[in-house]
């Protein structure tokens, strides 16, 4: 008699952990409590990327969250599929080009600036440092890419761009150039005059 109620709290308990950790068979998703909350934020996120995607690639693109496990891997619900408008299909976004995974990167990225300065109240993240991808962009998409970081300057960000591709170095006025010698590195900064 003394063990019964320990026992109902107990079982209590332990169907509580078991729907957290993913692993009672009341939990259809198979979804531990944190990938759940991870995967609610992704969903804000992408609708955030999303109004950011479609811009750039002239309504072809949108972000969907998935629930599915990425090609068997990872967590389930913290995955995300790209719907092109062109052919009507949903994909993984792994099946993205060089320049078109560029474009979700980078919307993914200002989606989530979004996010995180819609929940503290308004306060604008003002400054972005993109140190990657130019490499695998062709001169058109460089272009479109460039125009997208051209119209988030003008609205008062700043964006930095770490880059060893010498196309930027030609079509970005202000450097800070990162120059090697034998006694250590040192920065230099460099204007469209001085080239």
């Amino acid at each position: 008699r003394r063990l019964a109620p320990l026992r109902t709290e107990h079982h209590r308990v332990a169907r509580l952990a078991s729907l957290a950790a993913g692993t009672s068979a009341e939990n259809e998703r198979k979804m531990r409590l944190e990938s759940y909350v991870l995967a609610a934020r992704l969903e804000q996120v992408a609708a955030a990327a999303t109004a950011r995607l479609a811009r750039m690639s002239s309504g072809r693109f949108t972000l969907v969250h998935s629930d599915e496990r990425a090609n068997g891997r990872g967590r389930h619900g913290l995955g995300l599929h790209v719907v092109d408008a062109w052919t009507g299909t949903e994909r993984d976004t792994a099946t993205l080009s060089g320049g078109e995974s560029f474009f979700a990167s980078l919307a993914l990225a200002l989606g989530l600036s979004d996010v995180v300065a819609e929940e503290a109240g308004g306060v604008r993240l003002d400054t972005l440092f993109i140190d990657e991808g130019f490499g695998s962009l062709d001169e058109q998409t460089l272009d479109e890419v460039l125009d997208v970081l051209d119209a988030l300057r003008e609205r008062d960000r700043t964006v930095g761009i770490v880059s060893h591709v010498p196309e930027l170095r030609r079509r970005i006025p202000a450097q800070l150039e990162v120059v090697k010698g034998r006694s250590g590195s040192y920065v230099r900064h460099r204007t469209a005059a001085d080239r």
